[in-house]
């Protein structure tokens, strides 16, 4: 489990209700791999999640989470998207995923 999260990046500004979800999960995996974009084999997208605009996605090697973590900036252009738009990409850690976890339960 540490090791595939280790190849997982959190992508937030996914455009939500826009197309699809499952489209929407196509798009991303295109954008991901696309070697302008410096990445490489997607493994896993997992979207919708139970934040809206965040996606998360899993290479197969950790050194394409290096790479596209490396690139200034990350556009999501698509044909079946009006515009394009600005993803922020982030490395998955256990700490946000316990905030954002925390957030998304209530408490007891």
């Amino acid at each position: 489990r540490a090791a595939k999260l280790a190849r997982t990046v959190v992508i937030a500004g996914v455009p939500d209700g826009l197309l699809h979800n499952d489209v929407m999960a196509d798009i991303l995996v295109i954008h991901f791999q696309k070697s302008k974009n410096n990445g490489g084999d997607v493994e896993e997208v997992q979207y919708p999640t139970r934040n809206k605009g965040v996606a998360y996605v899993t290479f197969e090697d950790q050194e394409v989470v290096e790479s596209v973590l490396k690139k200034d900036e990350h556009r999501l252009e698509d044909k079946r998207l009006s515009r394009y738009y600005p993803l922020k990409v982030t490395r998955y850690c256990e700490h946000v995923s316990a905030v954002v976890i925390s957030l998304a339960v209530p408490p007891l």
